[in-house]
């Protein structure tokens, strides 16, 4: 998985980055105002960088932290008040790249182990 370096992203190549289900973004996009992509001539939701952003952010504490999703949206009105949410949802970016190579560097590596005897 490569960082994302493009303008827009469609939401089948956005669900491949997060590992998630199509339903489920679509559900958090109603639940987090933020979260709100336009959309393109065809009428398919079109993702920019800072939505990617907050979709680490929001899958982090949901997923990672535990939160609900009431929780999570209230986390993200604490980090905007501090002035942190950009720098926070950055890194939740980061991770969530670093953890979707080291899961390829991990498949990668069992299609290159011998075979075990047995």
């Amino acid at each position: 998985m490569k960082r994302p370096q493009r303008e827009f992203y469609a939401m089948g190549e956005v669900c491949e980055l997060f590992q998630l289900k199509p339903h489920v973004l679509r559900y958090w996009e109603t639940q987090f105002p933020a979260l709100s992509p336009p959309k393109n001539r065809s009428g398919n939701r079109v993702y920019r960088a800072r939505d990617l952003e907050l979709i680490a952010l929001i899958q982090h504490l949901v997923q990672g932290e535990r939160y609900t999703l009431e929780g999570a949206r209230a986390r993200i009105e604490e980090l905007r008040g501090e002035g942190t949410a950009a720098e926070v949802a950055g890194q939740a970016l980061e991770e969530s790249f670093v953890r979707g190579l080291r899961a390829e560097l991990e498949e990668v590596m069992e299609l290159l182990a011998p075979p075990s005897s047995g």
